[in-house]
């Protein structure tokens, strides 16, 4: 097989879609035209049938080293060999018009002497189930798949086998030569794309899209200790973002295992309410007002709409459709063997009470430091609030998402006192109409229950669920969503039990944290995992506020971050998990990791004395 490293990937996109691209100069996930459209190539997914798009040496034992232009998504590959070298430069360029479909664009430059390339460009339409033609042109290369066209744009003749669009080309130093994919426009309709597009007019689109991220990241107000790896985070997001909607994807892919050869892989190319109170503190914190907005707009629509008993469910797709069918595509092998590759995601009308808390506290703080909610809002956000005072009692499936069945989890009623504490807050704030009474009532209620339930003194600790012995490192949210002070004894007592070893019954290894521990987590699925990322950086953020008062927490809370940095991969980008061996694991990029990263930072900084 010649799958490789999931981190071994850098990402480019336009705010519509995005595609991977290895350390070998090949694209393996393109999804057009949008990030949930069918993908055009998908050998991450299935090295012989999910098709590719590689420009390479011919020289199998050239060496590779890949960066993004600075303060851009534009990635840059560079070639080295005895012969010479030679850089790709790939970019989605931005602000294209309406319904002109989207384009990649692959630069070719000579930098020393004589490189040979070998450029095999070969789509498998509709995850590999469709089939298509290929007819050559002086300019390139049509790939037919039913009324679907995708066009490759060639400075060079290209041959083809009837699947595949092929050439081998010698670089020389000085020369330059532009490849552009074009893909079809957002109805999907055959069009006339353009001809052939010069080095000077591909040049001219590069310094367009230069110009366009380093304008963005401008933007930009932290100034602290890791600024170089906030940026990073900021312009990944940024990537993740569908530009017209507002909304923002877990991650641009599918499927991609939290353990290789096992059964946990997911489709993350949707929203998920359960990220808009950190999507919403990372965007403002760090300047960018019109993406926190554009999203809160997205997550206002989404949910003035009820469907069914519940006035919101877990996820949306990015143009705010309720229906998220899962699906398994048998015929593909997935990364490694790892089975089955799932579109679609079955967990969208799971009950997860754990949004109503985390979309209200994304409320109260965009009015805080966004722009003030409006009336109309708030009467959605009122009716959320009256629907968790009658309902925060049922058992749910969780922020994990399990997959065996309802439990009272701690965490879920933990963001049900987050939901009417943040509507009460508000409510004060802009002296808005509510049954305060009932909220206050309600709201310390669920207080004393997790006190009284979620508290387990035998193991010293907050445990997953109510009469549950296991730990559950969103427990960590605690003292960050305001329910218990930091230096609370019985929040510090959590996390010392949580900063022991699995053996000893604890969720971190090596600084870094298991969601929980998945043999008594009793998940309802097989196989093991890695760690999660966004859990370190929580943990990161729970000892930064406990080493306010006790200074031992905040150098330990610093090891652990900088350490956590040294797992990004050569790019400064995360997988949702790190495995075993200090792998990658799980979609890629993944949002949610940034954005702990970027809260995680930034708190840590300030802490330290920084001026973030």
């Amino acid at each position: 097989m010649t799958y490789r490293p999931i981190a071994s990937y850098g990402v480019i996109g336009d705010m519509h879609t995005a595609a991977l691209v290895g350390l070998d100069g090949s694209i393996d996930w393109l999804c057009l035209p949008r990030f949930d459209s069918p993908s055009v190539f998908a050998k991450i997914l299935d090295d012989e049938k999910g098709g590719s798009f590689s420009i390479a040496p011919v020289d199998g034992r050239a060496t590779a080293h890949q960066y993004y232009w600075p303060d851009t998504n534009v990635l840059v590959t560079r070639f080295l060999s005895e012969a010479g070298a030679v850089e790709l430069t790939d970019f989605m360029p931005v602000g294209l018009p309406p319904g002109s479909g989207r384009q990649v664009l692959r630069k070719v430059s000579g930098v020393r002497g004589s490189v040979r390339l070998r450029l095999d460009c070969r789509p498998a339409f509709d995850y590999a189930r469709a089939d298509h033609a290929v007819h050559l042109s002086e300019h390139g290369a049509d790939f037919k798949s039913g009324t679907t066209l995708l066009r490759l744009v060639s400075p060079v003749p290209l041959t083809t086998d009837g699947k595949s669009a092929t050439c081998d080309l010698l670089v020389k130093e000085g020369e330059t030569f532009v490849f552009v994919l074009l893909g079809p426009g957002e109805q999907e309709q055959v069009t006339e794309c353009l001809g052939y597009i010069p080095a000077t007019e591909g040049e001219r689109l590069f310094r367009q899209t230069v110009d366009y991220w380093r304008a963005w990241v401008g933007q930009c107000r932290y100034t602290g200790r890791w600024r170089e790896m906030i940026i990073r985070s900021a312009l990944a997001l940024k990537l993740m973002t569908y530009e017209p909607s507002g909304a923002i994807i877990a991650a641009p892919t599918c499927s991609l295992p939290e353990g290789i050869g096992g059964t946990r892989n997911w489709d993350y190319r949707y929203t998920w309410v359960r990220d808009a109170a950190f999507t919403v503190y990372a965007l403002l914190r760090l300047g960018f007002r019109s993406e926190a907005k554009a999203y809160m707009g997205f997550l206002a629509r989404a949910c003035v709409e009820q469907r069914g008993d519940r006035p919101l469910q877990v996820m949306y797709g990015i143009d705010g459709r309720s229906t998220l069918t899962e699906e398994t595509l048998d015929h593909l092998d997935g990364y490694r063997g790892s089975k089955p590759v799932r579109i679609g995601n079955g967990a969208f009308d799971q009950l997860q009470l754990d949004i109503y808390g985390e979309l209200l506290d994304a409320a109260y703080l965009f009015n805080k430091w966004g722009e003030p909610v409006s009336a109309v809002m708030w009467q959605t956000l009122r009716r959320l609030a009256d629907w968790v005072c009658d309902n925060w009692r049922l058992a749910d499936e969780g922020i994990w998402e399990v997959r065996a069945g309802q439990r009272h989890f701690v965490y879920s009623k933990l963001m049900c006192w987050v939901a009417i504490d943040r509507a009460l807050r508000l409510a004060d704030k802009r002296s808005f109409p509510a049954d305060r009474t009932r909220w206050m009532s309600t709201r310390d209620e669920i207080y004393a229950e997790i006190f009284a339930k979620g508290w387990n003194p035998k193991v010293g600790a907050f445990t997953q669920s109510y009469g549950s012995d296991a730990l559950d490192a969103a427990n960590l949210m605690m003292p960050l969503v305001f329910f218990l002070a930091p230096s609370d004894p019985m929040m510090l007592s959590t996390l010392d039990a949580m900063l022991k070893p699995p053996s000893a019954g604890g969720l971190v290894s090596n600084s870094l944290v298991f969601r929980y521990n998945a043999e008594h987590g009793a998940d309802g699925l097989a196989g093991d995992e890695g760690t999660f990322n966004i859990c370190t950086f929580w943990l990161v953020e729970a000892l930064t506020r406990a080493g306010k008062f006790e200074r031992r927490h905040l150098d330990e809370a610093r090891l652990i971050f900088e350490r956590m940095l040294g797992y990004a991969n050569h790019l400064g980008l995360y997988a949702e998990e790190t495995g075993p061996s200090g792998e990658a694991l799980g979609n890629f990029p993944q949002a949610f990791t940034h954005l702990a990263l970027i809260s995680a930072a930034f708190n840590l900084d300030r802490a330290l004395g920084g001026s973030a």
